[in-house]
């Protein structure tokens, strides 16, 4: 069944079938997304590990009657009072950051560089501030390029207004639609200049893809890449 131009749903059998709707230069085009949208227990466990199966799961953002939507390829954990990259080091609890110390399964957005939003899933048990970071995604249809993570929020509609926001709809949601899961690379993070060991510790994941915010080594496509715990 086709959805009219602007349509967020369309009607289905199954309630956590999303459609979402766009155009091509071809006309009307319709992206068909069945799956069930990650419930807040999936972000209650090892940061790293949710970062790592987040890949290939679908970020979802309803604005205005429309379904926004792309495909996460590039994210990054981190890891709380210890990482001396997180914004909750040493156990720093600031207005900005008390959103990290909730429950998990929020999301924490701040402002960076006074220029853009960057959209973090808040991960773990209360008390414990820990986040992943949305680095990357293929957009999907009428969404503008996302290889960067003030990309991601300005072609999503992002800002402080979702800052401690439920990761549930209608508004933000990440769904996983049981696509195939492509190989995990594993990589230091970006832009952590000056943070001790934590500078050059593999917590940035990412699948193979042209959406990248910045490509896979290629020294790091040829190991095997650590699973968590290791």
């Amino acid at each position: 069944m086709r959805c009219a131009r602007g349509s967020a749903r369309s009607k289905s059998d199954n309630p956590h079938e999303l459609r979402a709707c766009g155009v091509s230069s071809r006309g009307p085009l319709e992206i068909k997304l069945p799956g069930d949208v990650l419930p807040a227990s999936f972000f209650d466990r090892d940061t790293r590990l949710v970062a790592r199966e987040l890949l290939d799961k679908v970020l979802v953002r309803e604005l205005d009657g429309r379904r926004l939507w792309g495909r996460l390829v590039e994210v990054e954990a981190y890891l709380g009072p210890d990482d001396l990259a997180a914004h909750s080091k040493g156990g720093r609890r600031t207005a900005r950051t008390e959103v990290m110390f909730g429950r998990p399964g929020h999301a924490y957005v701040y402002f960076t560089y006074g220029m853009h939003w960057c959209l973090n899933f808040v991960t773990r048990e209360a008390g414990t501030p820990q986040a992943v970071l949305v680095r990357a995604l293929e957009p999907g249809p009428d969404v503008g390029r996302c290889a960067g993570p003030g990309l991601v929020t300005r072609a999503l509609g992002i800002d402080r207004a979702l800052n401690g926001a439920p990761l549930v709809p209608p508004d933000l949601y990440v769904v996983d639609d049981h696509a195939p899961r492509r190989r995990v690379y594993a990589t230091p993070r970006i832009g952590v200049q000056g943070t001790g060991r934590w500078e050059k510790g593999l917590l940035r994941y990412v699948v193979d893809s042209p959406a990248l915010s910045r490509p896979i080594p290629r020294a790091r496509r040829l190991r095997p890449t650590p699973r968590p715990g290791r």
